[in-house]
């Protein structure tokens, strides 16, 4: 008899998770998991919670007073809460703002920063990691001839492309990304979606997106976030196909509000 293949742990894992600022709660989450190796995919308005999770996961509550966090979240089964050293676990968190933010380095500066300070000295080895990010962002070919430039000087898709480059420097095991296409063109969009199927052979994505689309091209399975809550996860290609178990996702999916 052939044994079940062993289901492989969460990459993440909440549980009566509660965020607040101040007496305001940004967002109650009962049960949520995110598994190895899939794009999961979090859609939702302005202000149902998506951002404040992602923070939450990567321990930025540390940079704001306000911001209370209770409940657990396990990554890689260890509660985040539990790490002594904050500094190790977001180098296993890469993290894609909306907005590029480039550092005022230069191109190959940007993407060397963390190995850097993680104690990587070697020339060599500090050019073999920077040229295998810039490549996995698909970026490589557009810079390599002006790595010594400042990032800054980079169009805005490229920018947010060296962002993911950065992230993708220090080896993470989970990349989140919180609405990376807002300030980028259609075709860059299309260029960084197409990255991101590819990277997903090698590590867990969250992906926070207004673009209900972009979930549905991009995601295994799919959570919507509303008022707060998380109103259901499922497969993505079901949720797109009205097997949902809340009328507000698919009116959300549809346009008729949010």
């Amino acid at each position: 008899m052939v044994a079940a293949p062993s289901t492989p742990p969460p990459v993440v894992e909440v549980n009566n998770l509660r965020i607040r600022y101040g007496k305001e709660v940004a967002l109650q989450l009962d049960e949520l998991s995110v598994v190895p190796n899939e794009i999961f995919g979090i859609i939702g308005p302005a202000g149902s919670g998506r951002t404040s999770f992602l923070k939450a996961v990567n321990r930025m509550d540390l940079f704001d007073r306000s911001m209370d966090v209770e409940g657990s979240i396990r990554f890689r089964g260890r509660d985040v809460r539990t790490w002594k050293n904050v500094y190790s676990l977001r180098r296993r968190i890469g993290v894609v703002f909306p907005l590029p933010v480039g550092l005022p380095l230069s191109v190959y500066d940007n993407v060397a920063l963390a190995p850097r300070l993680s104690g990587v000295r070697a020339k060599s080895e500090l050019n073999d990691i920077v040229e295998r990010c810039l490549r996995r962002a698909a970026l490589w070919d557009e810079v390599k001839d002006r790595l010594s430039s400042l990032g800054s000087l980079l169009s805005g898709g490229q920018q947010q492309r060296l962002t993911i480059a950065r992230g993708l420097s220090q080896d993470p095991d989970l990349l989140m990304l919180d609405e990376f296409s807002i300030a980028v063109d259609p075709v860059t969009t299309m260029r960084i979606e197409d990255v991101l199927k590819e990277l997903k052979q090698e590590l867990t994505i969250i992906l926070v997106t207004n673009l209900v689309q972009q979930a549905r091209r991009l995601a295994d399975r799919t959570a919507f976030f509303l008022g707060g809550r998380c109103i259901e996860i499922g497969a993505t290609d079901a949720i797109f196909s009205g097997e949902v178990k809340d009328r507000r996702t698919t009116d959300y999916i549809l346009g008729r509000f949010g």
